[in-house]
């Protein structure tokens, strides 16, 4: 098959859209410029930002295949997500947008001290470093079975074109890239659901269906919770599971992770904000269930194939979509996924500068801020490939392993923003000891592989939670004792 139109859309596209996200970023003047956008963003372009920062690699790779390999219990967790989200718009953003903010760890800071913010930024770089890694591998696979090459060359291609962008056109450059590519993805996917379904798929609808109910392929809900305490722990996409478990991992994504509050933050006002924030758990909704429907499609289609389930929608478009459709899908992907790496060393940059670097510097100098904030944005790409190439070889679905890893220290941000919130007179010393001990439980929850990853985010913090507010309890016990 011919694929020189395809290869030139591709080029043509990924360029386009570099300088497309230079012009939209317009002239940064500082640091607050360039990772804060002026806070002159529509609140409709964050929330289209929001959806294609943290779904679109993802979405579009991995969700369709978890649906080929399993079925629709996915999501029940997106159910869980929009929860999550209103609970943020209540309680999280008012704290927010009371203050000079100018990111998501200023609130620790504000309220229990730097050592806090600090430490929140620190577990923040690394936990952000593993799981986009794990994103821009899985952006990586497409391009990889459309050139032939390996998997390390297609993730330095495809890092080195979104720094372009992210570099010279600041958030506000990033955000609205992220408008435009997400119209692109999702168009690009209704298309590739389109001609699976209608000219490939014998009698369209009706051979999906008949293929995927043997299976039990279009069941949403789950209420099977297994025959024992153990077994109930074990499944993570139980109703009870998905939606408490995505409602948890929601707070602490989109309430405590810099990649999502950082675009929060460029907004106007508060209302605006909630606005962003809660059209974007709609707009996730509508979205898993058309990756999880091509997924479907996908089975009905090929039936069980010997390969990993993240190949099996590229293998599709590259293999079997007609030129220039496949280009244009491909195209969109790439560029969608640009968005969350870009978005993801956007973040990383942003915290180091603002929580990490601003306390220590001795001046303020605009000019050399904007070079220092450009220089961590260089280095944060660089570590984002070592991870990608680090985490090719897992076995595990992209989609879950991206999640998994996240959970793994969002519960104890999550816990201590709550102790922040709910345990009035909790202290620097309470949070930091709560915030170590929730990581040290997911140590041991992890490791001993007692529940699915959905209960990950809720178990760390339950223990940041009560640990912290034990220590707050003894404290005060004892100034009122002396």
């Amino acid at each position: 098959m011919d694929r020189t139109v395809d290869y030139g859309i591709i080029i043509f596209f990924l360029v386009g859209v570099a300088l497309f996200g230079v012009f939209k970023g317009g002239k940064q003047n500082s640091a607050e410029d360039y990772f804060l956008g002026s806070k002159s963003v529509p609140w409709w372009a964050v929330c289209f930002s929001i959806v294609a920062a943290e779904t679109s690699t993802l979405t579009f790779i991995s969700i369709p295949g978890l649906a080929y390999l399993t079925n629709l219990n996915f999501l029940q967790v997106t159910f869980g997500y929009l929860i999550g989200r209103i609970i943020i718009a209540k309680y999280f953003l008012p704290a927010y947008f009371s203050g000079e903010l100018n990111t998501a760890y200023s609130y620790l800071e504000n309220r229990f001290g730097h050592k806090t913010r600090s430490f929140a930024s620190v577990v923040f770089l690394f936990t952000r470093t593993a799981a986009d890694g794990v994103r821009l591998f899985a952006t990586a696979i497409p391009l990889k079975l459309m050139l032939g090459i390996d998997y390390p060359t297609a993730i330095i291609i495809i890092a080195v074109f979104t720094l372009f962008y992210t570099i010279t056109g600041g958030v506000k450059g990033i955000i609205w890239v992220d408008v435009f590519l997400m119209l692109i993805y999702l168009g690009g996917a209704l298309l590739a659901g389109y001609f699976l379904i209608y000219h490939y798929l014998p009698d369209g609808f009706t051979t999906l269906i008949q293929a995927a109910q043997p299976e039990n392929k279009l069941s949403v809900i789950n209420l099977n919770f297994g025959n024992s305490v153990a077994d109930f722990f074990a499944q993570p996409y139980t109703l009870i599971s998905g939606i408490l478990g995505g409602a948890f991992l929601s707070m602490a994504s989109h309430g405590t992770d810099q990649l999502i509050v950082q675009r929060l933050l460029t907004t106007k006002n508060l209302k605006k904000a909630q606005k962003a924030i809660i059209g974007s758990g709609i707009l996730v909704i509508l979205q898993m269930i058309v990756f999880l429907l091509v997924g479907v499609a996908l089975y009905a289609y090929f039936g069980n194939l010997d390969l990993r389930s993240d190949e099996v929608f590229p293998k599709f478009i590259i293999e079997n979509m007609p030129s220039p459709f496949s280009g244009i899908i491909i195209a969109g992907l790439f560029a969608a996924a640009m968005s969350t790496l870009a978005g993801s060393i956007s973040a990383l940059s942003s915290s180091t500068m603002l929580d990490l670097y601003y306390p220590f510097r001795k001046t303020k100098d605009p000019k050399r801020d904007l070079k220092v904030s450009r220089m961590f944005t260089v280095m944060w790409a660089i570590m984002l490939i070592g991870a990608a190439i680090f985490f090719m070889n897992s076995p595990q679905t992209v989609v879950e392993l991206a999640l998994s890893i996240a959970s793994f220290t969002y519960g104890g941000l999550l816990g201590t923003f709550m102790l922040g919130l709910l345990v009035k007179k909790a202290t620097q010393e309470d949070a930091l000891a709560g915030f170590t001990s929730g990581i040290f439980v997911m140590i041991a929850v992890i490791a001993l592989k007692l529940v699915a990853w959905t209960w990950f985010t809720i178990i760390g913090v339950l223990a940041t939670l009560i640990i912290g507010t034990f220590l707050s309890f003894l404290s005060n016990n004892n100034k009122e004792i002396k």
